[in-house]
């Protein structure tokens, strides 16, 4: 096992594309570190640069004791997992898993004791002297995973490993490695597009725009205090409502007017975050995650806490439901949103409707909510998060 410090890594393509601009990462030793954003952000150029697979434009990259970025990739020692499985079809389980060992003139008998092993902690060993094409999607990669940890290498690379795979065995694997990663200890780093899956198995989070890394920190932490507005976006699925809204502040309290509404800022907000007295008076952009916005009639309104809209669209999710109601404030038109829409291949083009935001609000089930009808949001304004609508950076404790 060891640590893997990047500093100042860079990646310039002959054409002069930039992929990846001066990221700077330490990952400690046993950690499981995912670097996650959207399609050809770069994550993906960074893992290749840390297996040997990509040259390195700019920066150093250490494994261990050792500086890497000039070493071939069969001397860094580490494994690296690939979303097409890249099994030999014509050897079977046993001889995929081995098959790295017997390069490495390792003692037969110790082989057939590591592959064993290996075999019992990925619950593979009932398919040993099967062929990869008898053995489904998530029986593949846990074989691909196997010829990986089969190695004791210093470090795990993982390249979307889960991508070829249905919804509901996505989960079940996932739950797996993480459970391997935890009981094998070893250096991790996973890269991924899926952002829940970032969530939950990540010790920490990169989030990466453009080359250029956003934050980086414990999956929560992102979640709650997103440094900008790509990392509020793009974290949390539904992701962060976000609009423009006009700060006011009348005899010491603090509203935000979503249109012709209001709501009420409470004190500890404000004074968790004093910078935002100093936007009286102007516009900002307030992000308010789905699960922050409820039914009134199922937790009571507030006074100077409620929005009204009417219900656009309801969706039963059995343990919640997704109600979309339309608020009349500016959308949010910055490069983060941009570039949020582009991943999702939404025409930033258009509003979301007419000249307004719909926002997604996470009800309980017990809501008797109907599409087309008045409704009556509570908000828990001491959840709103701020951005500064020219920098798109979270207004917080600067």
């Amino acid at each position: 096992m060891a640590e893997i410090v990047i500093e100042g890594l860079g990646k310039v393509y002959p054409d002069g594309t930039r992929a990846v601009d001066d990221l700077s990462l330490e990952i400690q030793d046993g950690e499981f570190l995912v670097l996650v954003g959207p399609s050809g952000c770069g994550k993906t150029t960074a893992l290749r640069m840390i297996a040997g697979l990509e040259s390195v434009s700019e920066g150093t990259i250490r494994i261990g004791d050792r500086v890497v970025d000039g070493m071939p990739a069969r001397d860094r020692d580490v494994a690296m997992v690939f979303q097409s499985y890249a099994l030999y079809p014509h050897l079977n389980i046993y001889e995929n898993i081995a098959f790295g060992l017997r390069l490495r003139k390792i003692p037969k008998a110790e082989i057939d004791r590591l592959v064993r092993e290996v075999a019992k902690v990925l619950q593979l060993e009932e398919h040993l002297t099967r062929k990869p094409g008898h053995l489904s999607g998530g029986q593949r990669q846990r074989v691909a995973m196997g010829r990986a940890i089969v190695r004791e290498p210093r470090a795990f690379l993982m390249d979307e490993p889960l991508s070829n795979l249905d919804a509901k065995l996505r989960v079940q694997v996932r739950a797996q490695i993480a459970r391997i990663q935890r009981g094998l200890g070893v250096t991790t780093v996973y890269v991924t597009h899926d952002q829940t899956e970032a969530m939950t198995l990540g010790d920490r989070v990169a989030v990466m725009k453009r080359g250029v890394l956003q934050q980086v920190g414990p999956p929560q932490e992102l979640y709650d205090h997103p440094d900008n507005l790509f990392v509020a976006g793009f974290v949390g699925s539904p992701g962060m409502n976000l609009m423009c809204v006009e700060l006011t502040e009348d005899d010491g309290r603090f509203r935000v007017h979503i249109g012709d509404q209001t709501l009420d800022l409470p004190d500890g907000l404000l004074h968790r975050r004093p910078a935002l007295r100093g936007y009286a008076g102007q516009k900002v952009v307030v992000g308010i995650r789905p699960e922050d916005m409820e039914d009134a009639g199922i937790v009571g309104a507030v006074a100077g806490a409620t929005l009204t809209s009417v219900a656009d669209l309801v969706e039963a999710m059995g343990s919640d439901v997704l109600v979309h109601f339309p608020l009349d404030a500016p959308p949010v038109v910055t490069e983060d949103t941009r570039e949020l829409a582009r991943d999702v291949g939404a025409d930033e083009a258009l509003p979301a409707v007419d000249h307004g935001v719909v926002c997604v609000g996470r009800f309980s089930p017990r809501t008797h909510v109907f599409e087309g009808r008045t409704i009556t949001v509570a908000v828990d304004t001491d959840r709103i998060q701020f951005f500064d609508p020219a920098t798109g950076t979270a207004i917080d404790h600067s």
